[in-house]
């Protein structure tokens, strides 16, 4: 690009080629008129060309310059189309994020419209898997994990701490549904991973609900399941309440007992400071702020 003339002296000159004159050239860039003649002159070094017939102080455009200055013309409108592109149609921004596949289905998803409205531009690419991998290797930017928070080689921010409550489609036992801890030990019960032995302290119930009959160790299941009134089910609250509060389920008794495993928004030094990361997670902490107000009520 050794050949390439300077922006400056390409305007200059196109103004003056436009305008037919030094004086309204500088006028129209908002610089001295000498400014303007230094600039014509810089470029006819360069190109090895005279431009204009100079008329005492006054100048006159030659054929070579006539022909130049169409070209150039175009050059910088094309330059001024692409400046006018790039201002219209900001850069493409993409976040990544992991989480087990019943937060995402179940919590975050029936939210995730309002992230979408407020933050159009961003392309939301979700991996829902049960595994816990590393964000750097596997080219996660963000992650929703339940544990202890203290996963190495990241950045852990709490969001809540979950519990587990008993749930049953209304439609259950031919809407009959148990109320009392020793009903509901009786009942048919679909078993998941979760215990039911804190659960089964905290309603003075003497003997532990072992797992027997059905047994599903994915929450998705379990809570189609219990959709179609195969029996209930100890879930997490996380995963139900949105369903109860749409009536598609019922929360059988209030005695609860607290999941062990708090959720946590996961970050790796390369990406917390990403834009896009730093914009979720505000989002984000807005939703559990709601979430929290909404189970707390």
């Amino acid at each position: 690009m050794s050949d390439f003339p300077p922006i400056a002296s390409l305007r200059s000159f196109e103004a003056v080629a436009r305008l037919g004159s030094v004086t309204l050239a500088a006028k129209e860039l908002h610089v001295t008129h000498s400014a303007i003649s230094q600039q014509i002159k810089v470029l006819e070094e360069i190109v090895g060309v005279k431009l204009f017939i100079r008329h005492g102080r006054g100048v006159q455009i030659n054929e070579e310059g006539r022909l130049y200055a169409l070209q150039v013309r175009e050059a910088l409108n094309h330059i001024a189309d692409a400046t006018r592109l790039v201002q219209v149609k900001p850069r493409k921004q993409e976040l990544t994020l992991a989480m087990v596949p019943s937060f995402g289905c179940h919590w975050l998803l029936p939210r995730l419209e309002r992230f979408r409205a407020k933050y159009p531009l961003i392309t939301l690419r979700i991996q829902a898997s049960l595994n816990i991998t590393s964000l750097q290797q596997e080219g996660i930017d963000i992650a929703i994990r339940m544990g202890r928070g203290n996963w190495e080689e990241s950045k852990s921010h709490y969001l809540f701490s979950d519990e587990l409550i008993v749930v049953a489609a209304p439609s259950y036992n031919g809407g009959e549904l148990p109320a009392p801890p020793a009903e509901i030990a009786k009942s048919h019960i679909i078993f998941s991973m979760e215990s039911w032995k804190t659960w089964c302290v905290n309603a003075g119930l003497e003997r532990e609900i072992v797992p027997g009959g059905l047994c599903i160790n994915d929450s998705n299941i379990i809570l189609e399941a219990v959709r179609l009134g195969k029996g209930i089910a100890l879930e997490r609250r996380s995963l139900v309440q949105d369903a109860i509060i749409r009536g598609e389920l019922v929360q059988l008794t209030s005695i609860t007992a607290p999941y062990p495993w708090p959720y946590w928004l996961v970050t790796s030094q390369l990406t917390e400071t990403k834009p896009e990361v730093a914009l979720f997670a505000e989002w984000l902490d807005e939703e559990v702020a709601a979430w929290r107000q909404l189970t707390e009520s």
